[in-house]
């Protein structure tokens, strides 16, 4: 279940998405950054399998910065990143909803759609967790099924002699392949972020010192076989052009099969599967708000709740606000990357951390990942972070600002309370 729980948070959503952005990139070469990206998912993923099962408490990167630094503005840092990478994901996915895979029904204008979406999104977020992770269950069979739908259709059309195999070496027109390899990870990195919020359910995993590494790695692999197949298989059937002028890329793809797979039911598929991945950003970004409200860190109207759902509204209204936001100033590479940048802050602070913490003896056995793990971790969260281009560090500046000022705010408004609240002599 825990797999299952992982791969569902991996698969989907961006391979649908960034596909298209990907090969404007690397030309044909689609395999080859998404391969690279997994193996570097793998080292921070080393990190959370030791510091996991070590510290088998819900709150991830946070808790464990905490530990690690024992300064509370650096686990804020953490937690805030992770919560504005959240609310940055979910801009993104809106804006893939409202692209070509929806203009197969009808064509509308992207900012109003994508903002209507975040609406309906936060509506359904209001109502409640379990109805929303029962649709879950639902919408990651029917984004798989997706993929494999894909893989299937240039299988086909490669064994009836079409294609072009050729392509999937094809490298960018006039750029280095080593470096549009690496700048073409940055974007495919975001395919596999979703494996960190795992660590909030470690309380819940029978033995996670045996279970947590096996499902986490089990996890990434498949997705990173699954993804490096669905690029070798868009390469095969489309120019590297074709696909990046397609805001639905893996759409494209299953029309130049020619098999008979209808354009509007792949295209609702891949519907459910960004709309899927959205109410579950949309999911954790709330609850994470609403906790660290809760704990004094952000403004304490966040934590706020609905009297029946129990759900906090406030959080889901301003984060859903900060979406739409998004949505108006960004367009879909540039917030990708954003939410790589910010995620690329968590990991490191988590592979700094597990080698901090060795010296912290834990009473139970657990997990323990080589030492060179975590060091090539950090050295490849630094790598990841030198591709960025200025207008991505900008966003993210942007939003850590907003964090800032935000926690200022529930500071003074913590002070200003204690101040009310205390005896008068």
């Amino acid at each position: 279940m825990l797999f299952a729980f992982i791969l569902g948070d991996v698969l989907g959503a961006g391979v649908y998405a960034l596909m298209g952005v990907l090969s404007d990139r690397v030309g044909g070469m689609l395999w080859a950054p998404l391969l690279l990206a997994l193996l570097l998912a793998l080292l921070t993923a080393g990190s959370y399998a030791e510091l996991v099962t070590k510290y088998p408490r819900a709150g991830g990167a946070a808790v464990f910065a905490e530990r690690a630094f024992r300064r509370p503005l650096v686990s804020f840092l953490v937690g805030f990143s992770m919560l504005a990478a959240g609310v940055t994901s979910a801009a993104g996915l809106a804006i893939a909803f409202a692209g070509e895979y929806l203009s197969t029904f009808a064509r509308l204008p992207t900012a109003p759609v994508a903002i209507a979406f975040l609406a309906v999104v936060a509506l359904l977020n209001a109502r409640g967790i379990r109805e929303s992770l029962r649709a879950n269950l639902v919408m990651t069979a029917i984004e798989v099924s997706g993929l494999v739908v894909v893989v299937c259709a240039v299988a086909a059309l490669v064994a009836g002699g079409g294609g072009e195999l050729a392509r999937v070496g094809e490298p960018p027109a006039g750029a280095g392949v080593a470096g549009a390899i690496l700048a073409g990870a940055v974007i495919a990195y975001y395919s596999f972020v979703g494996f960190e919020t795992s660590a909030n359910v470690v309380e819940e995993v029978a033995d996670p010192t045996r279970t947590y590494p096996r499902a986490l790695f089990a996890a990434l692999l498949a997705a990173g076989l699954v993804y490096v197949l669905v690029g070798l298989a868009s390469a095969i059937a489309l120019p590297a052009d074709e696909l990046a002028a397609s805001s639905g890329p893996l759409l494209a793809v299953v029309e130049a099969t020619g098999v008979g797979v209808p354009a509007w039911a792949f295209s609702a598929i891949a519907l459910v599967a960004v709309a899927n991945g959205a109410l579950l950003t949309m999911i954790m970004t709330s609850r994470l708000a609403y906790g660290m409200a809760d704990q004094g860190l952000l403004p304490g109207a966040l934590a706020r709740v609905l009297p029946r759902r129990r759900t906090p509204w406030v959080a889901i209204v301003a984060t859903t606000a900060v979406a739409a936001l998004l949505v108006l100033v960004g367009d879909l590479a540039t917030l990708a990357e954003t939410v790589v940048l910010l995620l690329l802050f968590v990991f490191l602070s988590a592979n700094v951390s597990v080698l901090v913490l060795r010296r912290d003896r834990a009473e139970h056995p657990h997990f323990r990942v080589w030492t060179f793990v975590p060091v090539l971790g950090i050295g490849s969260c630094l790598l990841l972070l030198a591709q960025q281009r200025p207008v991505v560090w900008a966003f993210g500046a942007a939003l850590l600002a907003l964090g800032a000022v935000l926690h200022l705010l529930a500071r003074w408004g913590d002070r200003a309370r204690r101040r009310r609240d205390a005896p008068r002599s």
